[in-house]
This record gives structure tokens, sequence and C-alpha cells, in this order.
């Protein structure tokens, strides 16, 4: 093969590289819009439908509560669908919430963010698949790119929101409404490769079933801990998506600084999540960015809620960065501890289904505690503890091990002295 062969293969396996991380930025970009750009005109939603603060809060928290539901039933299905056509069926499930929710009433309301939930859910669970199996080299890198898209979209979306509804002098329905065409073009582009991958399975030898995939990965010692690890910090994102603009306010902010101080912990995660491949490139493991992760969010806790008022700007960046570790981290732990695709499709649905169960208990703990004492110290220290004991599921998590690899053969002569079962790498999880 000749130099300029050579050199058109390169261009060419790089721009179907490119091609191909452009189609996960695609759906990223679709998987929270839905969500954060609620919040924005809730209070315009509340006033046309009458909602109570209860109804009005259960419609924020409604699709983050289903937001693992399909990895809780992913082990249940005998031949669960590839992972191309659970993203196309999540893209066409957010566009019909999306439009759902634009009729004129109440139960379509709510009808419509549960449905998203649910959509965002799939893409939620069948990403990280997809990464572990095109991307088997540049799993921290490849997510990396997912997560800055997924945190892309909700900050671009949420900011974008009121000035849309001016600008056309609309109402809310608007800048909901339009959130429907980027994901159908989500759901397009990957009908083409959903139907190459469904025909390539018919004359692909039968796979093995999932149920067994699934057991195995369920007593999966190290399953749990990533699941673990995944849980306690989506806790931290939501305590502070739910409370840090309350804990502002009640600090002397006015609202506009506090929702400002929000916005600018969720942008610098995007930086967070980028840091995640330089400093896993330069460690042996992913333990130093699980270490990252607790005293980079502890750090950020403990500013925002006792140093001076006039430093929170601080505080929230080194908040967000915190957090942009952990999300990143936590999704690269489902294809890093992963055997194959298929092993992965089963730890991204358990750790994202029982991960976003844990996740959700946070702001309603933290608000009871916060009832129930009237201030913050007792909610934060409580917040700081499940940081602190997060760490211990997190190094477990980042040791280079992984779920489902085939144990090595048996020696057929007795090992030399000195020689153990650690050497193989083949670790028992």
């Amino acid at each position: 093969m000749t130099a300029a062969q050579l050199r058109r293969r390169a261009k060419t396996r790089r721009a179907q590289t490119a091609g191909a991380l452009l189609m996960i930025v695609f759906v990223a970009v679709n998987l929270r819009p839905a969500i954060a750009t609620v919040g924005p005109v809730l209070t315009e939603i509340r006033g046309e439908f009458g909602l109570s603060g209860t109804a009005a809060g259960a419609l924020t928290t409604l699709p983050l509560v289903v937001f693992g539901s399909y990895g809780l039933v992913a082990p249940f299905l005998r031949r669960p669908p590839r992972s191309e056509t659970l993203l196309v069926t999540a893209m066409a499930l957010l566009v019909a919430g999306l439009v759902l929710r634009l009729l004129d009433a109440p139960f379509p309301l709510f009808a419509g963010s549960l449905v998203a939930g649910i959509a965002i859910s799939v893409g939620n669970i069948a990403m990280p698949a997809i990464i572990k199996r095109d991307h088997p080299t540049r799993i921290t890198t490849v997510t990396a790119v997912y997560t800055l898209a997924v945190s892309g979209g909700a900050s671009v979306t949420s900011g974008l929101a009121v000035p849309v509804e001016d600008a056309f002098d609309a109402s809310w329905r608007l800048p909901l409404g339009l959130l429907a065409i980027p994901a159908a073009l989500a759901a397009l582009i990957w009908v083409p490769r959903a139907r190459r991958a469904a025909h390539a399975a018919r004359s692909a030898p039968p796979a093995a079933p999932a149920g067994g995939v699934a057991a195995r990965v369920w007593r999966s010692r190290l399953a749990w801990q990533v699941t673990v690890f995944m849980g306690m910090q989506s806790l931290m994102a939501y305590v502070v998506l739910g409370w840090l603009p309350t804990i502002c306010q009640d600090r002397g902010m006015d609202e506009a600084a506090a929702g400002y101080v929000l916005a600018l912990t969720a942008a610098v995660q995007a930086a967070g999540s980028l840091a995640v491949p330089v400093i896993a490139a330069r460690a042996r493991d992913q333990r130093p960015l699980v270490i990252g992760t607790v005293v980079l969010t502890m750090a950020g806790f403990i500013g925002t809620v006792w140093a001076p008022i006039g430093t929170v700007w601080v505080w929230a960046v080194v908040l967000g960065l915190g957090q942009g570790l952990g999300f990143a981290s936590a999704l690269s732990f489902i294809g890093l501890r992963a055997h194959d695709a298929q092993v992965a499709a089963q730890l991204s649905g358990m750790a994202q289904g029982v991960g976003y169960v844990i996740a959700a208990l946070g702001p309603l703990a933290i608000g009871a505690l916060h009832d129930a004492t009237n201030g913050w110290t007792v909610p934060i220290a409580a917040v700081l503890l499940v940081c602190a004991v997060m760490t211990l599921p997190g190094l477990a998590a980042g040791r280079n091990r992984s779920i489902g690899e085939p144990a090595p053969p048996q020696a057929t002569e007795p090992a030399p002295k000195g020689v153990n079962a650690e050497i193989s790498g083949h670790i028992p999880n």
C-alpha cells in the first residue's frame, strides 16, 4: 500500500470518527433541555393552569424520578433492543412528550413530562453501551464529549427560553415546543444506522441471552460499587439543582443573582468533564478522579454555605468543577469496568436505574432536614457526610478491573513461589 493510500485511509478513519462523535452529540444535547427549560417559564405555567407550589415542583421533578426507569426494566427483557434502536425510540418518545405538554390542559402537561423523562431514561442507558462498543480505546474522551454536550444542551436552552419567548412575543409554549425540532432531527439521523444494525443482527449468530449477563452484572460487587458512586454523585447534582438558589437567597442574595450562581455552576461542569480524559491519561487508574470529585465537591458546598457571601462565585466554580468530574467519571466507569458492550448495556441500566433512584432521595431528604432544623447547617452536614462516604465506592470502582472478564485458564503446574493470582490481572468481583 502506497503512502498516498495510507493517508487517504487515515483521513477516512478520522472522518468516520468525527461523524460518529457528531451523532452522539446530536442525541446528547436533547437529554436535558426538556427538564432544564421548564424552570425559567414555570411562573407562567403556574399562572395559566393555577398550579400549587407542590404541583409546580412535581412538574420539574417528575422526569427526574423516572430517569432510571428503563434501567430497572432492561434486566427483565429476554432480548433487549439494540442500542441504535433504543436511541431512535428515545428521541421519538421525547418528541411525543414535548408535543403533549403543549396541549391546553394540566393532565397532558404532566403526562408529557413523564413521557419525556422515560425517553431520556432510555437514551441515558443506551449511550454508554454504544460508547463502549464503538470507541473502546477512547472511552473517557468520548464520554467527556458526551457529558459536555449534555450539560451544554441544558445550559443553552434554559438560557434562551425567556429571550426566545420575548423576541417573538409568544407564550411559554414556543420555547418548550421548539425543543421537539432537534429531538426529531436526532431521531432521523440515527434511523439509517438503526436499520443497518438490525440487518446485521439478523445475519449474525444469536447473542447470548441477556438474562445471564444481567444476573452476572447484578451479582457483581464491582457493579454495585459503580452503581453506588453513580447514585451518590447524582444525588449531589440534584441537591445543587434543587436547593443552591434557595441557599444563596437565604444568605441574602436576590432571586436573579441566586439563579446566576446555579447557572455558573452548571456551565463550569463542562470544564470539569473535559478534565477527565486529561487526568485519566496521566494516571494509572481512575482513583485520582474520585479524589478530585470528592475534594472539590466538599469544598464547593462548604464555601457556598459558610464562606463570606461575596466569594460565592468562586465556590460555585469549585462546585461545578467537582460535579463535572464526578458525572463524567461515573459515566466512564460504565464503559471502563464492563468487559464488552453487552455487559456495558446491563451495567448502564443497573448503575443509572438504581443510581437515579438514590439520587432522587437527595432533594427530598435535604428539604425535610431544612424544615426540621430551620437552617442549613444540618442539611449541608448531611450532604458532606454523603460526599465523604462516596469516596469508598468511588475508589473501588476506579481500580482497573472489569465485570464479565473470562477467568484465566487454570495452570497445569504449580506457580513459582511468590507469584499470586493478581499477576494475571484478574481480580474476582
